[in-house]
């Protein structure tokens, strides 16, 4: 398992939850807060198919958080 964190004042909330609801499919997503962070739990069938998805949703949560902030101008 690897947990992924996301600060807040860095990533957009929406996108971490659509990241995460795109991504689940591939393996157990679980979510929960800490702090100033959203963390995402990431499991899959292998720990190299782990960290894959782990990158992937850092990768999807951060282009979706970049689309949210070009949109708001």
């Amino acid at each position: 398992m690897i947990e992924v964190r996301f600060h807040q004042g860095l990533y957009a909330g929406e996108a971490v939850d659509a990241a995460v609801s795109t991504l689940r499919a591939y393996g157990t997503l679980a979510q929960k807060e800490e702090g100033s962070y959203w963390v995402v739990a990431v499991e899959a069938s292998t720990p190299e198919r782990t960290l894959r998805l782990s990158r992937e949703l850092m990768n999807y949560a951060l282009g979706l958080t970049v689309e949210r902030h070009v949109e708001q101008g």
